[in-house]
C-alpha cells in the first residue's frame, strides 16, 4: 500500500482532451504546466481507502451510460481562468463519494465542489483578466464527453495513474 494521496478526476473523451489540453497549453505558464487538462473531483483522499474507492467508482460505472454535460461558461479564478462544467450526474456522484468518505476529507474536499477546468493559473491578476475578456467574447457552450473517472496517486510531481473507471 502507498502512503501517497489519492485524487479522483472525471475523464474526458479523446476529442474533448484534446481540445482542454490545447487551451491549457496556449494560456498556462509552461513551466507549471506539468498535468494534462482534469476535472478534480477529489483533492486528497487517504491512500487507506484505496480497495473501498475503486468498488465504489466501479458500482458509479459500471453499465452506466455517460452522463451529459457540457462547458457552460468561463470562471475567474482571480490569478487564472477555467472552463465551468456543468453535469448534474458527476455532482450526484461526487456527493455519494463525499457522504461515505465524510470523516476523511481534507476541508477542501468536505467544501463546496465547483467542477471545472482550469486553463490558466498562477498568473498575475491583470493577464487573468485580458485572458477571460477575450474568452468571453466568442464564448458559446459547448457539449463534452465524459467517459470515466480515474484515481492517482500524487506524490509531489506529476500525478501518477491508479485507476480507471469508464462509463458504458
Amino acid at each position: 500500500m502507498s502512503n501517497a494521496p489519492i485524487i479522483v478526476t472525471a475523464l474526458f473523451g479523446r476529442r474533448d482532451q484534446g481540445w482542454f489540453d490545447s487551451e491549457r497549453a496556449a494560456y498556462f505558464p509552461p513551466e507549471r504546466n506539468v498535468l494534462a487538462a482534469h476535472l478534480t473531483m477529489f483533492h486528497h483522499l487517504p491512500p487507506s481507502i484505496e480497495a473501498e474507492l475503486k468498488h465504489r467508482l466501479n458500482e458509479e460505472t459500471r453499465g452506466v451510460r455517460a452522463p451529459d454535460a457540457r462547458v457552460a461558461g468561463l470562471i475567474s479564478l482571480g490569478r487564472g481562468v477555467a472552463y465551468k462544467i456543468e453535469c448534474p450526474a458527476l455532482i450526484g456522484i461526487r456527493a455519494r463519494l463525499a457522504e461515505a468518505f465524510v470523516g476523511l476529507l481534507t476541508p477542501q474536499d468536505a467544501g463546496g465542489w465547483r467542477p471545472h477546468v482550469t486553463i490558466q493559473n498562477k498568473v498575475q491578476p491583470a493577464a487573468a483578466k485580458v485572458l477571460l475578456g477575450a474568452l468571453s467574447r466568442d464564448f458559446r457552450p459547448r457539449a463534452v464527453e465524459i467517459a470515466g473517472l480515474a484515481t492517482w496517486w500524487y506524490r509531489g510531481g506529476p500525478w501518477e495513474p491508479l485507476s480507471r473507471h469508464m462509463f458504458a
